[in-house]
């Protein structure tokens, strides 16, 4: 009875090494290379990855991010988004997206009813609401959408440099994520680990530079306040040192 416990403890104390060794605990586990932070800008080009939760170091956390909720897919692609500066009255709301109505048919009957191109209008609640111009017999027919926010997907990334809660668009599609999750070769560095739902599509994403725009920070105090307790691991140490302002130390941390 005693060998069996025996092997039971070695058993457990082999799976905790493994674990432990995943979250950067051992000192054979080597920090990626560190490299000076981006300027702080709401426009920024950043080296993006993506990943999905059924990868092998993913699946001990499934399919929930660093905060403990679900993994989000963003919504699908919308068009090219336009570098522009955030509108006023949008304090910092990421719900606000452009859309680009779809081409209508030609007709010459006169009888069949036409559409106008869509009229994107916010809220007070900054959502954004479709208001459609049909003609219908020479008469104006006014129709409007309900408000529809856009899907936010899920990101990853060193919360010294984009702390948890950041909101950012995708300029190349219009996508909207925000970063409630990080990983032990997102520390010290660049990038920024976009969740993708299905290994087909983090395949097609692969690695690319992506101009984004910042639509809201997240917080520096309460990405420390979260990180701190935590720093028994070593990504999570070189966070938070830089949070704290020390760079040097953070670069020396491997």
């Amino acid at each position: 009875m005693k060998e069996f416990r025996s092997l039971i403890f070695i058993a457990l104390a082999a799976i905790g090494a493994i674990v432990l060794s995943s979250c950067g605990t051992t000192t054979s586990h080597v920090l990626p290379a560190y490299e000076p932070p981006l300027a702080r800008s709401d426009f920024q080009t950043v080296r993006t990855t993506a990943y999905t939760h059924t990868e092998s170091d993913h699946l001990q956390f499934t399919n929930h991010n660093a905060l403990g909720g679900e993994l989000q897919a963003a919504g699908p692609p919308i068009h090219r988004a336009d570098n522009s500066r955030v509108p006023s009255g949008f304090e910092g709301d990421y719900r606000i997206a452009s859309y680009t109505p779809a081409p209508q048919p030609f007709s010459m009957n006169d009888e069949e009813p036409r559409t106008r191109p869509a009229v994107s209008k916010a809220t007070p609640a900054s959502m954004t609401t479709t208001r459609t111009v049909k003609i219908v017999r020479g008469k104006r027919v006014v129709v409007r959408a309900k408000p529809q926010p856009p899907k936010i997907g899920s990101a990853a990334a060193d919360w010294s440099r984009w702390p948890v809660g950041t909101t950012f668009r995708l300029l190349s599609t219009g996508q909207i994520y925000r970063v409630d999750d990080y990983g032990w070769a997102l520390a010290g560095r660049n990038t920024i680990d976009l969740y993708m739902a299905t290994p087909a599509e983090m395949n097609a994403w692969g690695a690319r530079q992506e101009p984004i725009q910042i639509l809201r920070w997240g917080e520096r105090d309460e990405a420390l306040r979260f990180l701190a307790p935590h720093q028994d691991y070593k990504h999570i140490r070189r966070m938070v040192l830089e949070l704290q302002g020390n760079e040097e130390a953070a670069a020396r941390l491997q």
